[in-house]
Order: C-alpha cells, then structure tokens, then sequence
C-alpha cells in the first residue's frame, strides 16, 4: 500500500511543470521571498533565478532582467 502512494506522489511531482500550469501561474507570495524580490514556484521557470527555498519544496524565484535572459525564456507565436 505505501508503494503504491509513493508513486502516486511521484507521478504527481514530475507532471509538474517548473513553475507553468495549465492555466498560468504568478508563483506563491511569501513574505521571505517578496522582500528579496522574488515569488515561490515548484521549479524556477526559465529566465528565473534560484534565490532561496520557500518553505521545504518551494524555491524562491526573481526573474532576470531581458538583457541576461536566455533565448529559451522567451515564447515565440
């Protein structure tokens, strides 16, 4: 039975986008991370920086600025 929730939990985790969902996502609002200029995601989204863990699986995130960012970051139509 415990294996069965493990991996229940695992392939819960990894169909997890890094910080994109389905219908969009602007992060977790924590206070730690805010005053540093960041917001909380599963995974930093590209163009973002890893600045902190929020909590235990969070990481605090602060997105570069355009002339640092790498061409992945940006989603040509």
């Amino acid at each position: 039975m415990r294996l069965h929730l493990s991996g229940l939990l695992f392939l819960l985790v990894i169909s997890l986008d890094s910080g994109n969902g389905l219908v969009g996502n602007d992060g977790i609002l924590v206070r730690a991370c805010t005053v540093a200029g960041g917001k909380c995601f599963f995974g930093c989204k590209q163009g973002w920086q890893w600045i902190m863990y929020c909590f235990s699986i969070f990481s605090c995130c602060k997105e570069l600025k355009r002339e640092v960012k790498p061409p992945q970051a940006f989603e040509f139509d």
